[in-house]
């Protein structure tokens, strides 16, 4: 009797997604004893409201450009590698953010992206780039949606560049916002944990993704 082998891609997207689900109502069971307190939608400020909700809107640009790049004939296994590890990182801390946001009855969603960050002029920073989403992208670091298109349509080798290009923006972005609530006064201690979680492990692919850019005779695009 022989056995067909599995479709490795299928099998990785239920995965993925079963993660997803698990790691969802994990957020939902922190949330529930966040800092000691009862379902109480002011057990979150107004930072760690709107971190958890665009970070999530940031993760979701990394995930999507992970695994677009992971669906391209003939990328580099380091290169699926960072993609694996950037789609199962951000897909955790997503599922716990909008966990919290679930519990205490906040939207999933801000009705102002990036109001929370002093003067709310965070979108306007040093990531004017791309076009799609504008002179001015909604979050910092974030791709255009024809540099995300892009992606796809590219031999690998130069999908594999512009991944890296975008992502290392992408990272350098969400290292701004993360750093951005850890140094305010109003960020509770379970957002300041995350967010400088997410500054050394975004960090650390930062390094990781530059020396494969170098590698390929290319540099990080301008911030």
């Amino acid at each position: 009797m022989s056995f067909s082998r599995p479709d490795v891609p299928l099998v990785r997207a239920v995965v993925v997604a079963a993660t997803a689900a698990l790691l969802l109502t994990m957020g939902v069971v922190v949330g529930a004893v966040w800092a000691g307190r009862d379902h109480d939608s002011s057990a979150m400020s107004v930072s760690d409201i709107g971190f958890a909700q665009d970070m999530s809107a940031h993760h979701d640009q990394a995930i999507l450009m992970s695994r677009t790049i992971g669906a391209v004939p003939g990328v580099a296994p380091q290169i699926r590698g960072v993609a694996d590890r950037i789609v199962h990182t951000q897909t955790a801390e997503s599922a716990t953010m909008r966990g919290w946001l679930q519990w205490f009855d906040h939207p999933i969603t801000a009705a102002e992206p990036m109001s929370w960050m002093a003067g709310g002029d965070a979108r306007h920073g040093d990531t004017q780039h791309g076009d799609g989403l504008g002179s001015h992208p909604p979050m910092p670091g974030m791709a255009s949606i024809d540099e995300v298109g892009r992606l796809s349509a590219l031999p690998p080798t130069d999908a594999e560049i512009l991944f890296l290009q975008l992502m290392i923006r992408h990272h350098r972005g969400g290292m701004s916002m993360a750093q951005t609530a850890y140094n305010d006064a109003r960020t509770g201690s379970a957002t300041k944990d995350l967010a400088l979680m997410m500054i050394g492990d975004q960090g650390d692919e930062i390094g990781l993704m530059t020396m494969l850019l170098k590698e390929r005779g290319a540099d990080p695009l301008p911030t």
